[in-house]
């Protein structure tokens, strides 16, 4: 079985033209199976496109349509939100509800996932403004290493004798011999900022974090706020340069804006483990703690206020998508305001092996694609036939039924048991081909497959 390497896909319409069927489509371009909660994010995110075409007055009273995952681990709940995020361009954040569960002791405050989404979505933005201002960063930064290499004449100098014609002839000259690469061998002093870190303590990182401050706002310094002198190659004191421009020609102030008003508009907050709280009141300890953590989280979702270091957000239009395996509890143990708030609720079904040799092959850099790449890259051309692949889906079946079922993330553990030795070995010579068949996926995992112990260790 010839397993392509993947290609570039056609272009996809702008996001806000994008029917729920084209989401659909292409979120089936990465994950297998799963059609009910791929046609209720896709209805989510469609929504959303809705809602912006109405006037302002309706469109403040339009909230999300919040969604509850319920599935077992490893069949594709995180990897359809965080997809649909990239599709959309929003903001996205997974978290654990669990981390909440001892505020107080070890956890977290609530309010700290909203502060994560929201530098995330700094980052996000930030990245794209950069990319907005390459060329003029990259004409600036050219400029400034010509200034190195040759610096410009002084001003007093006469311009009648043909001196600025020949000094004007010598720097286009040497732009040249820089595009071409002839100068990389210089070295020149650049001025680079430094990454210091602090050597004392002033609050723990979850005191700061949960008080909104950046100790990095509060004391520049210690943190990179100074620059130093360093002979750089040149390459290297290009991509400084670059650097140093891309970050002076954005404006962080508007980056901010931006950021908040894409998380407040389009955020997506994924909230995993979710029945790792479902419980009520009446029980001891545990129980208790788990219903105050429900109950953190309800006005974030509901609609609330959250100050961040870039400003306040609010969360009445972030779409949340809750998830659980719900092995033990179910979604009534959560606390009815809470279940209220998640009125879409879609079963993801548990994999099939048939699934699982999908997943190996069919998703755009599906995983058989990804091992292919990487051993190409060292002149090992793989190649697996059928019955290897319906083999590697067998043991992943037979690993998951006899140990912890952790669904389609068995299929990176088996494959890199499969090929071990030959990714160990791949560049210490010329470039092969190999062929990876059935026989050899059962020497290689029929041993440990078959003894449970060996299995949760290796496999």
């Amino acid at each position: 079985m010839a397993i392509q390497l993947p290609e570039s896909t056609e272009s996809l319409p702008a996001v806000d033209a994008l029917t729920p069927r084209q989401i659909v489509a292409e979120l089936d371009r990465h994950v297998v199976g799963q059609a009910a909660a791929k046609r209720a994010v896709a209805v989510a995110m469609r929504n959303r496109i809705r809602r912006q075409r109405l006037p302002a007055e309706m469109a403040a009273e339009v909230t999300p349509k919040n969604i509850l995952m319920i599935g077992p681990t490893g069949v594709g709940k995180t990897e359809i939100a965080r997809r649909l995020a990239r599709l959309s361009g929003s903001p996205f954040l997974k978290v654990e509800a669990s981390k909440f569960t001892e505020v107080g002791y070890a956890g977290r405050d609530v309010e700290s996932m909203v502060r994560d989404l929201t530098e995330s979505a700094v980052d996000l933005v930030r990245r794209e403004k950069r990319d907005e201002v390459r060329g003029a960063a990259r004409k600036n930064a050219e400029e400034q290493l010509l200034d190195l290499l040759l610096p410009p004449r002084p001003s007093h100098a006469a311009e009648g004798d043909g001196g600025a014609d020949s000094f004007r002839a010598t720097r286009e000259k040497l732009r040249e011999q820089l595009r071409a690469g002839a100068l990389d061998h210089r070295e020149v002093e650049v001025e680079v900022a430094e990454k210091g870190t602090p050597s004392f303590q002033i609050l723990s990182s979850q005191g700061v974090e949960e008080m909104g401050v950046s100790m990095k706002d509060m004391l520049p310094g210690l943190f990179g706020g100074r620059t130093r002198k360093r002979r750089l190659p040149v390459p290297e004191a290009r991509e400084a340069l670059l650097a140093e421009e891309e970050s002076r020609l954005v404006d962080a102030d508007q980056v901010a804006r931006i950021a908040i008003e894409r998380v407040q508009s389009s955020g997506i907050l994924f909230i995993d483990e979710i029945d790792k709280i479902a419980g009520r009141e009446g029980g001891h300890g545990p129980d208790i703690s788990r219903e105050g953590v429900q109950r953190d989280i309800l006005p974030i979702v509901e609609g609330t206020t959250v100050a961040t270091k870039y400003g306040n957000v609010r969360t009445d239009h972030v779409l949340f998508i809750a998830a659980g395996a719900f092995h033990v509890s179910k979604p009534s143990d959560l606390i009815p305001e809470l279940q209220g708030r998640f009125p879409i609720r879609v079963e993801l079904e548990p994999l099939t092996q048939e699934d699982l040799v999908r997943i190996l092959t069919e998703p755009r850099n599906a995983l058989v694609a990804q091992y292919r790449a990487l051993l190409a890259t060292d002149g090992v051309d793989v190649t697996f036939t059928e019955e290897a692949i319906h083999e590697m889906a067998r043991f992943a079946m037979q690993v998951n039924a006899a140990t912890e079922n952790i669904g389609a993330r068995r299929l990176a553990t088996i494959l890199e048991t499969v090929l071990e030795d030959l990714s160990f070995e791949a560049g210490e010579g010329d470039r092969r081909a190999v062929r990876i068949d059935g026989d050899e996926v059962r020497r290689r995992l029929a041993s440990v497959a078959a003894n449970q112990d060996l299995s949760r260790y290796i496999l």
